[in-house]
């Protein structure tokens, strides 16, 4: 493995792990000439998935796509690389367990923007203004207002429970 800043290929791995699924491996590696630690990911080749963009064209899937599509919504928020990674994993052990070689790429931004909803609001906002087109300020209004509704709704008690706690 070459290091990304020297291009030398005198590099050791530091570190190994696996991902929970174990799809994945981690490896932390030095550089021995200049010293730059750096990251890479092992994942077995698998099958072709092809995305159908909105004008039908066809594209090979491409994780790496994906994962700067989250980390430019995630810059200067408090997750990990090792978070977004997970996320990218999750996402496309979904895409590839719907036994379907074409997903509409609709498929892959509305997967993004629901793990991001879980993961950041500040994050899931500015992945949706891109993945939405937002035009203007009152579409941010607008998606800024679903996501405090659903945030409400999901967090509503019902009363009986409410009740029960606050006896006693």
């Amino acid at each position: 493995m070459r290091c990304p800043v020297c291009r030398s290929p005198d590099t050791r791995v530091l570190d190994k792990r696996d991902s929970a699924d174990a799809s994945t491996t981690r490896r932390r590696r030095l550089c021995a000439k200049c010293s730059h630690r750096f990251t890479t990911y092992e994942r077995p080749d698998t099958s072709t998935l092809m995305v159908v963009k909105s004008d039908q064209r066809r594209q090979e899937w491409s994780p790496d796509k994906l994962r700067r599509s989250l980390q430019v919504a995630c810059t200067k928020r408090p997750i990990s690389a090792e978070t977004i990674e997970r996320t990218v994993e999750q996402i496309e052990a979904e895409l590839r367990g719907r036994d379907t070689a074409e997903v509409p790429s609709s498929v892959i931004g509305d997967l993004a923007m629901e793990k991001l909803r879980q993961l950041d609001q500040v994050a899931y906002i500015r992945f949706a203004s891109v993945y939405r087109a937002f035009a203007d300020i009152s579409s941010f209004e607008d998606e800024v207002r679903r996501l405090i509704d659903r945030a409400r709704h999901s967090n509503s008690v019902d009363p009986g429970v409410a009740s029960t706690r606050t006896a006693g």
